[in-house]
């Protein structure tokens, strides 16, 4: 079996298509379960964010399993093939491992650097596990990503580059709503409220309140969540089926739901904006921050005299994210990422050599076992201490003389031509082939990866 991701990102899809991609909630179990059942997929996680939605797989075959994905995609989100495998990104084996480290270290995020998505990653692993859909190597290299990723932010500098979307928005907004923000707290003075109880939105709130926020209020379907979570800011809440009112307080409005359909629409916010006019602020700017996806907020409301709508394309369309300042730490976390995939890669090739490695000492130790009776029928009665001494020194000389070839052949398993070596250890020491595959196949617990095929050429693609 081998590793494989299909998916499309910011980087790959206009917002547009990712919006009608979008998957979570029960479709995300229901696309998991027809993955995991399709012929060749032995086991498979999801991840999906506001900017991305990738499919890993363990596959036996690749052009089967990509074709796999591709129709189940296509399926689950609604979007024909042809208007989708335009935008979908494939990677393979080693580079499936490395984009899927990169992936949660925050590298291939809108921001770069945000540690939200160690989170959602967390989650998404949590789900597969939940409809017994993640195999071993899957959940190995998952819990491998989550390290990764936890290295990465306790030894570099990243969260400093890592500013999250909420963050990045909300610093989009602030400028609207004023020409000259307060750098200490730029919504200082600003009402806010966030549409939305999820883990977005708890962002949205606790960011509000670190800028300096006058008044934070939360609306949500359900109310003791909204409780909740304006309770940790000393916010108040607001009824969802009675926007209006609480819009025409507004100066800011956070929307992160995961509706399926749009929250906020033009004529909510047309009828809120005759409220403020009512109430002799008609002058006071508005401005929607809409980090939903698919949108919670309808197109039309940004045609609305007085107010702005910033959305994931206005975001995607600023370059929110590395400046040169943080190039640094970026490279660290680069370099913790290629140091994870050799070590994962050099433990492969070691596992690979691992069956001849035992098949050999299993065979050193039939030769000193036959030796050591052949030499006590010769010497005859001898006491048992010193027939243990004898076995002891004769054990020591083969563990001395099997130790250089046994490390270095799985040393040089990585290198180019290392199947080489291994077949020439088999050969020098007239192993049995059948009993190197008698100890694949025992799964002794030295071959912690387990032995895998040989991959295909990488192949990636859009």
């Amino acid at each position: 079996m081998s590793v494989l991701v299909v998916g499309l990102s910011h980087r790959s899809a206009p917002v547009a298509i990712l919006e009608r991609a979008a998957i979570s909630g029960d479709a995300l179990g229901k696309l998991l379960r027809d993955v995991f059942h399709s012929e060749h997929v032995a086991g498979t996680f999801a991840v999906s964010t506001c900017n991305r939605v990738e499919v890993y797989a363990e596959v036996d075959k690749f052009h089967a399993g990509v074709a796999a994905i591709c129709e189940m995609l296509a399926r689950h989100t609604g979007i024909e093939l042809p208007g989708l495998t335009p935008h979908l990104y494939v990677h393979y084996e080693d580079r499936a491992v490395q984009h899927l480290l990169s992936m949660t270290c925050g590298l291939e995020s809108m921001v770069v650097g945000e540690s939200q998505i160690l989170g959602q990653v967390r989650r998404n692993l949590a789900l597969a596990r939940k409809h017994q859909a993640l195999g071993r190597t899957l959940d190995d290299l998952g819990m491998l990503a989550l390290r990764t990723a936890k290295r990465a932010h306790a030894e570099t500098g990243i969260d400093r580059a890592g500013a999250n979307l909420v963050t990045v928005g909300v610093g989009l907004a602030a400028a609207r709503l004023s020409a000259a923000p307060d750098p200490a707290g730029p919504l200082r003075g600003r009402s806010v409220l966030v549409v939305g109880a999820g883990s977005m939105s708890a962002l949205a709130v606790a960011t509000a309140a670190r800028l300096g926020a006058a008044g934070i209020v939360v609306a949500n379907r359900t109310k003791d969540r909204a409780e909740r979570l304006a309770a940790s800011v000393s916010g108040t809440t607001a009824d969802l089926h009675d926007l209006g009112t609480a819009l025409a307080a507004a100066d800011l409005v956070i929307s992160c739901t995961g509706a399926a359909g749009l929250v906020i629409t033009a004529d909510t916010v047309a009828g809120a904006l005759g409220a403020r006019a009512a109430a002799g602020a008609a002058d006071r700017p508005l401005v929607f921050l809409d980090l939903a996806l698919p949108r919670d907020v309808d197109a039309g409301v940004g045609d609305l005299p007085g107010v702005s709508v910033i959305g994931l394309q206005s975001l995607q369309d600023t370059g929110a994210g590395l400046t040169a300042s943080h190039a640094e730490d970026v490279a660290a976390v680069r370099a913790i990422v290629t140091e994870e995939l050799a070590a994962r890669v050099s433990a492969r090739h070691a596992a690979r050599v691992a069956p001849t490695v035992v098949a050999l000492r299993a065979k050193a130790v039939e030769v000193v076992e036959a030796e050591l009776a052949r030499l006590a029928g010769k010497l005859g009665a001898i006491d048992d201490r010193t027939r243990a001494e004898i076995a002891q020194a004769m054990h020591r000389v083969m563990d001395k003389l099997l130790h250089a070839p046994t490390v270095r052949v799985k040393e040089l398993a990585g290198s180019p031509g290392g199947d080489s070596y291994e077949t020439a250890l088999r050969v020098l020491f007239d192993l049995d082939p059948e009993a190197v595959e008698a100890v694949t196949r025992a799964d002794t617990g030295l071959v912690a990866d387990g032995p895998q095929p040989a991959a295909p050429p990488e192949q990636d693609g859009r």
